[in-house]
């Protein structure tokens, strides 16, 4: 497996978790049918846009496995081999196309899926930035900007 695709993984991961805990079995059915619920948190419903995009491009074959691995994972919230089953399901599928990859990595850095942390004094923290100062006495010249 790529390391692109592990990280990708990584990265991808804890919204997938988020959307099997938060939707549980109706997941499937909301991946298929389409509409995420605008009154869930972004982290899940990232997690289902991801699902989504893997769910279509699977053939029927492709689907029951899926199927299988989220019904397992959302009836055994704490069992930590059902959710790897589906994360192996998922990289599965990435990892046999790229552009399926490419769609999945295109959605976790769309906005609305980005998180930004920042901590300490006078740290700044954000996704989009034309000019940003941190500190005592600055002054900003347009020649600057």
């Amino acid at each position: 497996m790529s390391a692109e695709i592990v990280q990708l993984m990584e990265q991808v991961g804890p919204y997938l978790s988020a959307a099997v805990s938060t939707y549980g079995t109706a997941l499937l059915s909301r991946a298929e049918d389409a509409t995420a619920d605008a009154s869930v948190d972004a982290t899940a419903s990232l997690g289902l846009r991801v699902l989504r995009v893997v769910w279509r491009r699977q053939d029927d074959q492709g689907r029951a496995s899926l199927e299988t691995a989220v019904r397992d994972a959302a009836e055994q919230p704490d069992d930590a081999n059902a959710a790897g089953t589906l994360r192996q399901q998922i990289e599965r599928a990435l990892q046999e196309d790229a552009e399926l990859a490419r769609e999945v990595a295109a959605l976790r850095s769309a906005p609305g899926g980005v998180t930004v942390s920042v901590s300490g004094t006078r740290a700044i923290g954000a996704q989009w930035i034309d000019t940003a100062v941190s500190g005592d006495n600055s002054t900003i010249h347009p020649s600057q900007r």
